[in-house]
């Protein structure tokens, strides 16, 4: 017995498995097995299994390696072995996508399905769905809406299942079960009933009214399954985020009903849906209470749902969750981490400022035992926590800088020193300590992009701090031990202390002229760069092209850059029209999450880069300027939706107009805007939309020439959409016989304003020295009555009227709005306002300073 425990260990510690050291080739010979008479069942299923294991391990099969092996498969229909026929169908399915003509074998699936036999025809669906075509699939249709309501509860899934995979590429075949799969709706099964009630919903996701219809029908049904009552709950929370008015008060009520049912799921999914409700539900209470009880669960994932709701909740309500206190603290001795990690950052975000110093303590002491994902929560916490309370920034410096030494990967490093540089930018007190801990970070920092942003922050804070000089030593220390990129980054924040400290300015031309000898060419450029316009002592260049460099978007920059190239390239390149990459302004106070996104961010103008290569010549037009954010002209529910995206060019615009037909059985063609344009601009062409089938998103592009007088530009333009209707057959998208008739819809006016025709930006620290320098540039300047009777109303309107971010605001009883921007010809602007409240009316007077006057009067008229 002691020798056999011996054997099993070994045999345990050396980690061996049957399927280390596959090869395709011997299994390509292997397979070969196959085709013997009679087969070995049991070697048949060993050869299979490894098969499938190959390419789950990502092993690529060229198209005759997967063909041979898919029609050797196929030899295996002649055994009755269940086990065996069964991987023969994941086998096929698996091998579908590579192999050719994999069609042969639908006859052997269409007889396993319609056979007898349970246990083949469920496997049989999904197979047969898999590789047939969405010609092939008008054979079966008749068998697949017979198995969606088949007594056998695992022939009904498979073939909902099925249908919900056909959906995205056959979704008006899928839309003639729907009849059938309501039915199976009402099933007794419970995972029939979900999948049943998927495919129906989703059939109907692009028709509002057929999704009410279900939903209002559903909930007054008693669903047996949790599953659906769970995807119902979804949906109805769905239809009451999307309607803000009383129509949507009884989808609150299925919801709230929903907390009180017998099923932890669908308590909890009722629970997670009134939480994340954008309108504050009615009873909030009622939801926290459940969570609350979820708390105290001796089901661990109970307790990890309730919590990590909790905490998603403390950014718009944590007055709701406080109450929940002292089930949280029982919670930070839970031996799940994951929970006891969620219950300390939601004690975070909701506790008195007395208790954070305790909290620190608890949380230090198992924070080497949770992942990455979830330290990364804690740092969001601790970030919040230096907003709240700016006085415990010692503290809670302290315990980032003690984060920052341990163990992690990149992502939890740059959320520390995220939060690091949140800190030293919103807290003046704190700046000295967050800068220290930087220092520190980076002369052992093994992330490149995270030493080149601490860099930049340096360079951009540390010229601000009493003894800059301290700050230098650490960034130099980059030059002489770090990679390239690192060493170019130390050479651009050294420039900008002697940019900003004159005091300074002898040693950083030192340091810069050891720099000129490095081996790397950026290196050397950038050194010779700023060396010479630092001996050049001009302010105006200084202060461009070191301390404020907007940063162009490289993707937008270099189409601009081959559009030049190629149309017009003996004329000079202007670089300020490109859009900056844009920094977020305003920190939103977002909800605590456990996912870490690695979302890429796209700009809009890259968004909508390639739909605009439609444009005929628009490479003529010069580079975009800015995309506008899209405006609805039609309501929602309506039967056509369009919106209007405005593109900005130097001296031209785009106004694309993005169609879709919400009718099913019509067909749009010849779709086309017929525009009453404002006084001044010129329609130089359009370009239609040739066909609009019924779900389809399609575009109309108008392109037209601004007025040479700015003030001009200012003006709404009347907008009628135009087409041809064919009728179709609703389930196959065919249009019928016939050449159709006119037809016309009209749309919301299509305005342009000021804030269109420039990129705005809030103030900078250097923004007073730049407000002075202007002083000599044209100025306009008048007084105001706005409609608004609180200051603070009236500011945040100002900012939305001329483009600024809200960060452009500032002052307590006397509001003050600056900032600055360019118009889209490329001549900059400053503005600065000043409102106040009196005698129940706010009055701002507003000055702009640009080189030309017509710019400044421009955003005067915009205001009056």
């Amino acid at each position: 017995m002691s020798s056999f425990r011996r054997d099993k260990k070994e045999e345990e510690d050396s980690g061996a498995s049957v399927f280390q050291n596959l090869d395709k080739t011997t299994l390509l010979q292997e397979s070969r097995y196959f085709n013997s008479t009679p087969v070995n069942p049991r070697k048949c299923i060993h050869i299979l299994t490894k098969i499938i294991y190959l390419l789950n391990q990502g092993e690529k099969l060229t198209t005759q390696e997967a063909t041979d092996m898919f029609f050797a498969t196929t030899k295996l229909f002649q055994s009755k072995d269940v086990m065996l026929r069964r991987l023969v169908y994941l086998c096929i399915k698996e091998l579908s996508s590579m192999a050719q003509d994999v069609i042969i074998v639908t006859s052997s699936l269409t007889k396993d399905m319609t056979g007898k036999e349970d246990l083949y025809r469920a496997a049989a669906i999904r197979a047969l769905c898999s590789i047939t075509d969405s010609s092939m699939l008008q054979a079966i249709e008749r068998y697949m809406k017979q198995a969606i309501v088949d007594k056998n509860p695992a022939v009904s899934s498979a073939a909902l299942v099925s249908a919900l995979h056909l959906s995205a590429t056959v979704p008006d075949l899928v839309r003639r079960w729907v009849n059938d799969a309501q039915e199976a709706i009402m099933s007794d099964n419970i995972m029939v009933s979900y999948h049943a009630l998927a495919v129906v919903a989703g059939a109907r996701k692009n028709d509002r009214l057929s999704t009410v219809k279900l939903v209002t029908k559903l909930a007054r049904s008693p669903l047996r399954s949790p599953y659906a009552l769970c995807l119902l709950v979804r949906h109805a929370a769905k239809l009451a985020e999307e309607d803000q008015s009383e129509a949507s008060e009884p989808y609150l009520e299925f919801i709230e009903s929903c907390l009180r049912h017998k099923s932890e799921i669908v308590v909890y999914e009722a629970a997670h849906a009134i939480v994340n409700l954008r309108k504050s539900a009615r009873d909030l209470a009622q939801a926290v209470s459940v969570l609350q009880i979820f708390c105290g669960s001796s089901k661990a994932t109970l307790r990890l749902a309730g919590a990590r709701t909790l905490a998603q909740l403390t950014s718009k309500h944590p007055n709701a969750v406080a109450v929940c206190a002292v089930d949280l603290e029982n919670l930070i001795s839970d031996p799940n981490r994951s929970v006891a990690t969620l219950a300390v950052t939601t004690l975070l975000a909701t506790g008195a400022e007395s208790s954070i110093d305790r909290l620190m303590k608890q949380i230090s002491s198992f924070m080497s035992e949770i992942s990455d994902e979830f330290k990364i929560v804690v740092v969001r916490a601790i970030r919040r926590l230096c907003s709240k309370y700016p006085r415990k920034h010692q503290s809670l410096a302290s315990f980032l800088a003690g984060m920052l030494r341990e163990e992690g990967g990149v992502q939890y490093k740059t959320a520390i020193a995220d939060t690091i540089i949140a800190l030293v930018e919103e807290n003046p007190d704190a700046k000295e300590t967050g800068l220290a801990h930087l220092c520190e970070f980076i002369e052992d920092c093994e992330h490149t992009s995270l030493a080149v942003r601490i860099l930049h922050i340096l360079g951009r804070e540390g010229p601000k701090a009493r003894q800059p000089s301290r700050y230098i030593r650490y960034i130099y220390n980059r030059v002489i031990l770090e990679s390239g990129p690192v060493r170019a980054a130390a050479v651009s924040a050294v420039a900008r202390f002697g940019a900003s400290r004159e005091e300074l300015l002898p040693n950083i031309r030192v340091l810069l002229s050891r720099c000129q000898l490095d081996d790397d060419d950026e290196v050397r450029d950038r050194a010779i760069f700023y060396s010479a316009i630092l001996d050049s002592n001009d302010r105006q260049l200084i202060e461009d092209y070191i301390i404020n460099v907007s940063v162009p978007n490289p993707v937008l920059l270099e189409k601009a850059l081959s559009d030049h190239i190629a149309i017009q390239p003996d004329e000079p390149f202007n670089i300020s029209t490109i859009p900056t990459t844009e920094e977020q302004n305003e920190s939103e106070d977002v909800p605590l999450q456990v996912e870490i996104s690695n979302q890429p961010v796209v700009s809009r103008e890259e968004l909508y880069s390639e739909q605009l290569k439609i444009v005929p010549g628009i490479e003529k037009l010069g580079p975009i300027f800015k995309t506008c954010e899209p405006i609805d002209l039609t309501e929602p529910e309506t039967e056509y939706r369009v919106r209007c995206v405005k593109h900005i060019f130097t001296r031209h615009l785009i106004l694309q107009f993005e169609c879709l037909n919400t009718l099913n059985d019509q067909i749009l063609e010849k779709v086309h805007i017929r525009l009453d344009p404002a006084p001044g601009y010129v329609i130089l062409g359009e370009v239609a939309c040739e066909k609009l089938p019924y779900d389809k998103q399609g575009s109309v592009f108008c392109v037209l020439k601004f007025p040479t007088n700015p003030i001009e530009t200012l003006g709404t333009f009347g907008a009628t959409l135009e087409f041809v209707v064919r009728d179709c057959d609703s389930t196959t998208g065919l249009p019928d016989a016939g050449e159709g008739y006119a037809d016309t819809y009209p749309l919301e006016e299509v305005e342009i304003g000021c804030a269109d025709q420039f990129r705005t930006r809030a103030p900078t620290d250097e923004w007073e020295s730049s407000w002075e320098r202007g002083a000599t540039a044209a100025e306009a300047c008048d007084t105001f009555g706005l409609s608004q009777n609180d200051v603070n109303e009236a500011a945040i309107a100002v900012c939305k009227h001329l483009g600024l971010p809200k960060a452009a605001i500032g002052g307590d009883a006397i509001k003050e709005i600056r900032g600055g921007g360019l118009w889209r010809e490329g001549t900059p602007m400053l503005v600065r306002a000043r409102l106040v409240s009196g005698q129940g009316a706010v009055t701002m007077q507003l000055t702009v300073r640009s080189p030309r006057e017509d710019i400044a009067t421009l955003l005067l008229a915009a205001v009056g």
